[in-house]
């Protein structure tokens, strides 16, 4: 019996793999757009729901107070923050955290497309 987090491990094996297929394809250089795109093609030829610039609400005191656009919302369970970087650092990572906070996921696939070999970081919520 798969459990969610299964479900979850799935879903974001799944993601990286996506992602792998597209940087042997594509290489780097391109703008963030292309690999926000190419992956969405990858994953729903895949069998998976893929939500692009999907509007994540920020809540204070029970009032929006702002949105952001998640780049990729797979399966309605892992977020995905695609980059086109030099190279990944905190802010990148912080970024993963405040989207899961505010949609209640657990994981977030944060891969850069911005150096000649892919780089991944799986980012979990509730760990540092």
């Amino acid at each position: 019996m798969n459990t969610d987090l299964d479900v979850i491990n799935e879903t974001s094996a799944a993601i990286i793999g996506a992602a792998q297929a597209v940087s042997s394809a594509l290489g780097c250089g391109f703008l963030e757009k292309v690999y926000e795109n190419a992956p969405a093609v990858e994953l729903r030829m895949r069998g998976h729901d893929v939500e692009q610039q999907s509007p994540i609400d920020v809540r204070y005191r029970r009032e929006i107070v702002g949105a952001y656009f998640a780049d990729l919302i797979v399966d309605k369970r892992v977020v995905v923050e695609l980059k086109a970087v030099t190279c990944l650092d905190s802010s990148h990572k912080a970024q993963c955290l405040n989207y899961l906070r505010a949609t209640d996921m657990r994981v977030a696939i944060l891969p850069n497309f911005g150096r000649p070999r892919l780089e991944v970081r799986r980012v979990i919520s509730g760990y540092e």
